[in-house]
C-alpha cells in the first residue's frame, strides 16, 4: 500500500485548483441512469470513489467515455442490468445511490448493504423509506436488499425524522423518475443536493426548494440530453485554507466559494485565518498566532462533519483550549490516537475531544483509517518536527485529487512511495 513521506516545517503558499467535489459527482453519476440521451460532464474529480462508480454504471451496462482534464460523457442507453453486487459496494458506500435510479429506470433493483470508511453506524432505513412512501415494495434477506416497482412510483409526501444528505438524494432521484409531484420535508441542504437538483432539472424533472429544508420535484415527464458541471469540492478547499493557517503561508484557494463553507468559515476566522475573495476564488492566510476555537458538527449550513478532523488538527497548534463535538458519526475520532503520536495533548469522552494547544508537533509513523483522518494526519505532517510518514493513504485517493502533487507545487515536502 502507498505511504506518504512528509517534511515538515516549510509554508504552504501558492495557488491551487479545488476539484469537483466527490460527494457531488457520485449523485449525479448515479441519476445519470435515469437519462436515456447523453450525459456530459465536467469537473469530475479523478479519485478513486469515483472510479468505483464509474466501474458499476459499465457494470451496469452504462457506455463511459473518459477525456482529460475531469470531463467525462456517458450513456445509459443500453443499461440493463438492475443488481449491485457486494464486490463493489463495499468498496464504496455511495455504490447505493444508484438503487432509486434503478428502480426508477428498470422497476427494479438488487443491491448489496454498503461498505465505505468505518467512521460510525449509517444505516440505509432513511433511503428505503422514502423509496417505500413512493410506492416501492421491498424486502430483505440477509445482506441484500431488493427493491420493486413494477407499475412504477408514484409522488408522494416524504418526511425525514432527520435531515440525510445520502437520502435526500435517493430521495429526489425517485420522485425525478415517479408520476406526480413529490415534497420533501427536513430535507438536507447541502450545496451537493442543490448540485444534484440542478442537474435533475436540467435533464427533466422540476426541482424546487433544494438548499431549504422543502424540496418539491415534478417527476420528469420525458429524458432529455444534458451536459453538467460538478461544484468545487468545498471540504478540499477548507482543507488547504487549514494548511495555510498551521503553516503560516497564504494560499489562493481557485474556486472555493464563501458560500459553501458555511459556519466553516467562521470557525476558520476565530482560529486566526484570514479569509477574503479573489477574481479566481478565494484567499487564506494567517493573521497572527493560531486561537483555540470550540466547534460541534452540524449538518450544512453547521460545521461539517468531513471538516472536524483536520480542524482537530489545527487546534492541536493553537493557544488555548478547544473543546471538539462529533455529532454525526460516533466513531469519527480515530485520528486522534495517531495525532497523540506526533505530540499533540488531546482527550476524548465520547462523542467530545478536548484539545489543548503545544508549541511543536513532532514526526511519526501514522496510519490513516478513514478519508478525513488521512487529510488530518497529512496536516499535521506539514508543520512537525522532523519526518512524518502515513500509511494506508488509499483513503486519502479516495477523495482528494493529486493531493501530493497539489501540497508539492504549494511548497510542501512530500514524497509519494509505492506498494
Amino acid at each position: 500500500m502507498d505511504r506518504l513521506i512528509i517534511r515538515g516545517g516549510r509554508p504552504f503558499s501558492g495557488s491551487v485548483q479545488v476539484a469537483g467535489a466527490k460527494n457531488a459527482a457520485l449523485p449525479v453519476l448515479a441519476a445519470s441512469l435515469l437519462v436515456g440521451g447523453r450525459v456530459s460532464l465536467s469537473n469530475v474529480p479523478a479519485v478513486t470513489d469515483v472510479g468505483s462508480m464509474l466501474d458499476l454504471l459499465r457494470m451496469l451496462g452504462a457506455d463511459v467515455t473518459e477525456a482529460e482534464n475531469g470531463r467525462l460523457s456517458l450513456s445509459s442507453a443500453a443499461v440493463a442490468g438492475s443488481e449491485a453486487t457486494y464486490d463493489i459496494v463495499r468498496r464504496m458506500r455511495a455504490s447505493f445511490l444508484v438503487l432509486a435510479p434503478l428502480v426508477g429506470r428498470l422497476g427494479r433493483a438488487r443491491i448489496s448493504r454498503p461498505g465505505g470508511c468505518t467512521i460510525g453506524t449509517r444505516p440505509v432505513d432513511l433511503h428505503l423509506q422514502a423509496l417505500k412512501t413512493l410506492g416501492a415494495d421491498i424486502s430483505q434477506d440477509g445482506g441484500v436488499i431488493e427493491v420493486a416497482a413494477p407499475g412504477g412510483l408514484s409522488g408522494a409526501r416524504v418526511v425525514f425524522p432527520t435531515p440525510s444528505v445520502g437520502a435526500t438524494h435517493t430521495a429526489m432521484m425517485a420522485a425525478a423518475a415517479a408520476r406526480g409531484e413529490t415534497e420533501i420535508v427536513n430535507a438536507a441542504r447541502e450545496p451537493e443536493v442543490a448540485d444534484l437538483a440542478a442537474f435533475l432539472t436540467a435533464a427533466g424533472a422540476t426541482v424546487e426548494g433544494a438548499g431549504t429544508h422543502r424540496i418539491l420535484v415534478q417527476g420528469a415527464q420525458s429524458w432529455r440530453p444534458v451536459a453538467h458541471t460538478i461544484l468545487p469540492d468545498r471540504i478540499e478547499a477548507a482543507s488547504y485554507m487549514i494548511a495555510a493557517g498551521m503553516t503560516g503561508g497564504r494560499v489562493e484557494v481557485m474556486g472555493g466559494r464563501l458560500e459553501h463553507l458555511g459556519a466553516a468559515c467562521q470557525a476558520l476566522e476565530e482560529a486566526g485565518i484570514r479569509i477574503f475573495p479573489s477574481d479566481r476564488g478565494l484567499i487564506a492566510e494567517r493573521d497572527g498566532p493560531l486561537r483555540s476555537v470550540d466547534v460541534t458538527t452540524e449538518a450544512f449550513p453547521g460545521f461539517p462533519t468531513d471538516l472536524q478532523a483536520q480542524f482537530m488538527a489545527m487546534m492541536c497548534l493553537a493557544d488555548g483550549v478547544s473543546v471538539i463535538r462529533e455529532r454525526i458519526f460516533e466513531a469519527r475520532f480515530m485520528h486522534v490516537p495517531e495525532l497523540q503520536r506526533m505530540g499533540a495533548d488531546i482527550r476524548q469522552s465520547g462523542s467530545m475531544a478536548t484539545v489543548r494547544g503545544v508549541k511543536a508537533l513532532h514526526g511519526a509513523q501514522v496510519m490513516a483509517t478513514d478519508l478525513r483522518a488521512s487529510m488530518s494526519l497529512v496536516l499535521a505532517g506539514l508543520v512537525a518536527e522532523g519526518e512524518t510518514i502515513v500509511h494506508r493513504v488509499y483513503h486519502l485517493d479516495r477523495g482528494y485529487e493529486d493531493i501530493d502533487g497539489k501540497l508539492t507545487r504549494c511548497g510542501a515536502s512530500i514524497e509519494r512511495v509505492r506498494g
